[in-house]
């Protein structure tokens, strides 16, 4: 009887070991499989950066090189890759160059000309202090400001107009007399008055794609604007310092084109959100005739694009200014109003 139960002892023991070590066995295989799958899985995703890595760099080299097409008339003319565009005559209101330049589109921060606008109509004091509130950096996005910092309302102006400040936006329709609300309301109503009969605007800064308008009538407004000159003035800076009540703050300017050799900039706002692409309106001064001519690109496909878009325009345009300018009596048209 001791012998059977020691042979039972022995063979439960045994069983129990075969256990312990095959548990090992059971796991080393899961083990093995979830390195797998994460090693799988971050493989995808470096594939899918240089993927668009690669996605990018084509489309830059694209853009730098200019295409042209044959137009109607058998005119060589740009071929553009934006959504829309165009190149305005704003002594004659002629169209001198357009693409799908009446569509409404999504206008992003382009929306922050109309800001700046309705803000200095009430001239208001422009070393009024003003203190940023939580709300007005709240989902900002793009913005150099904090929750309590003070500065005054010519730095809000400066961040508007130059790095295209969100919060800015937000704070001086804010301190505006009608408060943000009624603020929204003028901005509404000053499109209207100047016949921007594609332009609508929901909110100051442009982060709302309900921000529409069309690149017709953009570049009226951008050479409305113009003729303010501390708007124009701001625009044209291609960095500014700004002291808060707590810090120092550089800001540049998000137009390429300001500094470039042969481009004389005027007045211009850029604009992005994923809604309205790449955006950018602008009037430029040609360098053989001191003439001011508006360029529009909307809904280009990268940052650099729309710069490239834009000299293209306006280089074909300077090699052929006194020809087109000739002929706008007869060959050019204001584009009808949808």
């Amino acid at each position: 009887m001791f012998r059977a139960a020691r042979i039972l002892f022995v063979a439960l023991l045994t069983v129990g070991l075969g256990t312990v070590e095959a548990a090992p066995r059971h796991v080393a295989p899961r083990k093995a499989s979830t390195a797998y799958s994460r090693a799988r899985a971050r493989d995808r995703r470096l594939r899918l950066v240089r993927a668009r890595a690669e996605a990018r760099a084509r489309e830059m080299a694209e853009a730098v090189v200019p295409r042209y097409r044959v137009d109607a008339d058998g005119h060589v003319v740009p071929d553009v890759r934006a959504a829309a565009a165009i190149v305005y005559d704003p002594l004659t209101g002629h169209i001198l160059f357009q693409e799908n330049a009446n569509d409404e589109r999504s206008i992003a921060s382009i929306t922050k000309v109309m800001t700046a606008l309705v803000f200095l109509s009430d001239h208001p004091d422009l070393s009024r202090e003003v203190r940023i509130e939580p709300s007005d950096v709240y989902r900002a996005s793009l913005t150099y400001l904090r929750a309590y910092d003070v500065l005054t309302v010519d730095d809000l102006l400066h961040l508007l107009l130059i790095p295209s400040d969100n919060a800015a936006a937000r704070a001086l329709a804010r301190i505006s007399p009608e408060g943000t609300r009624g603020f929204i309301e003028r901005m509404n109503e000053k499109a209207a008055g100047l016949g921007l009969k594609n332009t609508h605007y929901a909110d100051p800064s442009g982060l709302d794609a309900r921000n529409v308008s069309s690149a017709y009538d953009m570049a009226r407004l951008i050479t409305y604007a113009s003729r303010n000159n501390l708007i124009a003035s701001i625009m044209r800076l291609p960095e500014y310092t700004i002291r808060t009540n707590r810090r120092v703050i550089t800001i540049h300017s998000t137009d390429h084109l300001l500094g470039r050799a042969g481009v004389d900039v005027r007045a211009a706002k850029t604009g992005f959100i994923s809604k309205a692409g790449f955006c950018l309106a602008t009037l430029l001064r040609l360098p053989q005739t001191g003439r001011d001519v508006a360029v529009v690109v909307l809904g280009a496909h990268s940052n650099a694009g729309r710069f490239v878009e834009a000299q293209n325009l306006f280089t074909w345009l300077n090699s052929r200014a006194d020809e087109l300018f000739a002929a706008e009596g007869t060959q050019s048209r204001p584009l009808p109003n949808k």
